[in-house]
């Protein structure tokens, strides 16, 4: 899979629609925030559309949607691919209980300390094909413990693909071997 990103008028426009806001949630933090492209009904269609194209011919089993955003984008792009959609949560927010089981990875955040995400161990089945969505790769820690998650239960990972890549926080390098999708960057953050 690759991306194209020449100039794509859709790209400018979906990239219009990000709301930067400074200092947030720390001092020195840009915050790329999509709920402004969300909210925008183009905006929303040109996500969708984007997805759509990159992965319309890829035969996806699955797609792993990371809380919260990638709940979003992820159940969007499975309903338009025919896939499945599988959740990744923060720690403590999967059911368990009578033979339900969770997997759980941590790793460390841009400015936060160590997180851990769960996903239930009989969601994903040896062989299948999944991408992996989350809304903004920044160091690579978030995707990368994700992709962790899926290679253990046998999960075949196509790509891992977001809205927004933050190139100078050395996420791309954190993610090395694995195909990569994005459709924007905000270079100096």
């Amino acid at each position: 899979m690759s991306s194209s990103h020449n100039k794509d008028p859709r790209r400018e426009k979906i990239k219009s629609l990000i709301r930067t806001i400074p200092d947030y949630p720390a001092k020195g933090i840009q915050f790329r925030d999509i709920s402004t492209l969300l909210a925008d009904k183009e905006g929303l269609a040109l996500v969708a559309d984007l997805f759509y194209e990159q992965y319309k011919d890829a035969k996806i089993d699955l797609v792993v949607g990371i809380e919260a955003r990638g709940f979003i984008l992820g159940a969007l792009l499975a309903y338009r691919i025919g896939a499945g959609f599988v959740m990744v949560r923060k720690e403590g927010k999967m059911p368990v209980g009578n033979g339900v089981e969770t997997i759980k990875e941590s790793y460390q955040m841009e400015y936060r300390s160590a997180t851990t995400i769960e996903m239930h161990t009989d969601s994903i089945k040896p062989g299948q094909r999944v991408i992996i969505i989350d809304d903004l790769l920044a160091t690579g820690g978030t995707l990368l413990a994700a992709a962790k998650l899926v290679e253990r239960l046998g999960g075949t990972i196509v790509e891992l693909s977001c809205i927004v890549e933050l190139p100078d926080l050395g996420g791309r390098s954190k993610l090395a071997g694995y195909p990569l999708y994005h459709m924007v960057e905000f270079e100096g953050d």
